[in-house]
């Protein structure tokens, strides 16, 4: 039986000399590592009791919405800017070269709720962090984070030190 390592194609040299590219659609392209990775990230929730799974934009979709639907569960897009038609709250965040904003519906999250986030990679940790403040602001409890594959070289953990984070596949270089 593979393992989900074995599903991820690594990339030399893009999108620049010297990186290895993490590619998760080659997960997402084969039916058996995309059922495993659902299922080994479900895995980590195993047990957990919360009311809600969010979710940011792209691939936190594609991960988060199978797992939902499993658990019976609503599901909360995190958006980037513009992109939702009512009432939203935002958050902006710092990316290498510049600065992003996401937002979600202001009605998502009721005070008290538990909310797990899942999403495809952990990098510097800094989408997922904006999500989780969101969230907070709203008087949700992220209860955990769930990522299919994290760079550790750089450092999102550290980032994300006060919430309970679980990542699949762990990478120890960037």
């Amino acid at each position: 039986m593979k393992k989900i390592e074995d599903y991820v194609r690594n990339i030399p040299d893009f999108p620049e000399p010297g990186i290895i590219f993490r590619d998760v659609t080659s997960i997402l392209q084969d039916a058996d590592g995309l059922h495993l990775a659902i299922d080994s990230m479900q895995e980590c929730i195993s047990g957990l009791d919360f009311d809600i799974v969010a979710g940011t934009e792209s691939r936190g979709f594609i991960f988060g919405v199978p797992i939902a639907y499993n658990l019976h569960k609503p599901f909360i897009p995190v958006r980037k800017k513009g992109k939702l038609p009512r009432e939203t709250i935002e958050q902006s965040y710092e990316l290498e070269y510049g600065s992003a904003v996401i937002e979600m519906h202001r009605d998502s999250i009721l005070p008290g709720q538990r909310v797990v986030i899942i999403d495809d990679l952990i990098a510097t940790g800094g989408t997922v962090e904006a999500c989780a403040r969101m969230i907070e602001s709203l008087g949700g409890h992220v209860e955990k984070i769930v990522f299919l594959m994290e760079l550790a070289g750089l450092k999102g953990r550290e980032r994300l030190k006060e919430y309970d984070v679980e990542s699949i596949i762990c990478y120890d270089g960037k």
